[in-house]
């Protein structure tokens, strides 16, 4: 029961009764009896205009940060073991930034947010750690040199705890975007979703059966580095042809450089937006490939939604339409068989979610502090 309500970060008991298949009289006998031993807190509430009780974690148990690091942004928060988000961090980061000086500046950062809620480190019990690179779980570093420049060869979560003192959780951002849009955004509810995350890179997460799959060494999704043209551009993981280096964020840009400039991801959807027509033709094309090259995940597990979160989700339809395009005209179902392509919900802050999310898990609310 306290894992159900760690993971969904507090429901009625009726839901609980949903989510744990127990009877509505048993949940609410061990609700009594958590509730009376400290280990659950409920509160009155409404449901669907009639009266509930909400049950959630206790206040005051403690805090704990979410991180995303991506090649071109650092993303913090902090929140109660409810989810509640108390404080929050965002930054660019230059374009070869190193994991030494990042993480030292991540436990700076940390340490500052908890302050800021008149809190200190004492109280922080977990941090999840986003990375914007596959994750060989055998051994916490990249699996693949090259896709996160100056990470490469390092240890991250161990180097990461040596520096908060505090236990780290750390996986792919495109695994917690996935976890998070699947609890509490786009894809709730819903048994097996693909999560694609588009921007600077392409990543994907898959929840099968309702549970993140991530695979027999932790690198499941890598689908930005899909081959799809044999001879195509230089990748940044070394190989040529992937899907990021031709529908990628730098990839789009450098495409249309000639006719409009030097622009950052954020002027090129804007300028789409408003009509554009170089802008809006750069971004279908890379809709249409990415849409092409999702049509084999989605006949290898026929999703039933696939999540579009990232930066270039923010094109909303002039990304999504020609991915919903491309996968009905090739998926091997009809078209009523394919997946909804719809926009996440939870934006840019979808990865560092997901890392409030494992940092949660990853505290034992039961024991003793």
């Amino acid at each position: 029961m306290v894992a159900a309500v760690k993971r969904h970060g507090g429901l009625t008991q009726v839901e609980l009764a949903g989510v744990t298949g127990l009877s509505p009289a048993t949940v609410s006998n061990i609700v009594k009896e958590l509730v009376a031993t400290g280990a659950l807190h409920a509160t009155p509430s409404t449901s669907s205009g009639r009266r509930a009780l909400r049950v959630t974690l206790p206040h005051g148990l403690g805090l704990v940060a979410g991180v995303h690091v991506s090649p071109r942004h650092l993303r913090l928060a902090l929140s109660d073991l409810n989810g509640t988000v108390l404080a929050e961090r965002h930054m660019p980061l230059a374009r070869d930034h190193r994991a030494d000086a990042e993480l030292d500046r991540t436990a700076l950062l940390v340490m500052d947010m908890a302050e800021s809620v008149e809190s200190s480190m004492d109280e922080v019990l977990a941090v999840g750690l986003a990375v914007s690179a596959p994750i060989d779980r055998r051994t916490g570093m990249t699996a693949r040199s090259g896709i996160l420049r100056g990470w490469d060869g390092i240890p991250i979560g161990a180097s990461l705890e040596r520096r908060v003192g505090k236990p780290v959780q750390v996986d792919n951002a495109a695994n917690l975007s996935a976890l998070a849009e699947h609890r509490s955004g786009a894809a709730r509810g819903r048994s097996t979703a693909i999560t694609i995350d588009a921007g600077h890179g392409i990543g994907a997460g898959l929840v099968l059966d309702g549970r993140l799959f991530r695979g027999h060494h932790g690198v499941a999704g890598e689908f930005g580095h899909t081959p799809v043209l044999p001879h195509g551009p230089v990748c940044r993981c070394g190989n040529r042809g992937c899907l990021e280096a031709v529908a990628g964020a730098p990839a789009v840009l450098e495409s249309i450089r000639d006719e409009v400039g030097t622009l950052k991801t954020t002027d090129l959807i804007l300028r789409a937006m408003s009509g554009d027509a170089v802008c809006i033709r750069a971004i279908a094309d890379a809709g249409r490939a990415i849409g092409t090259a999702a049509v084999g995940l989605c006949n290898v597990l026929d999703p039933e939604r696939l999540v579009v979160t990232g930066e270039f989700a923010r094109a909303g339809e002039l990304l999504l339409g020609p991915m919903r395009h491309a996968l009905e005209s090739m998926t091997v179902v009809d078209a009523d068989g394919t997946p909804d392509v719809v926009q996440g919900q939870l934006g840019e802050k979808a990865a560092v979610t997901g890392a409030l999310a494992i940092a949660i898990e990853a505290v034992d609310v039961t024991s003793p502090r």
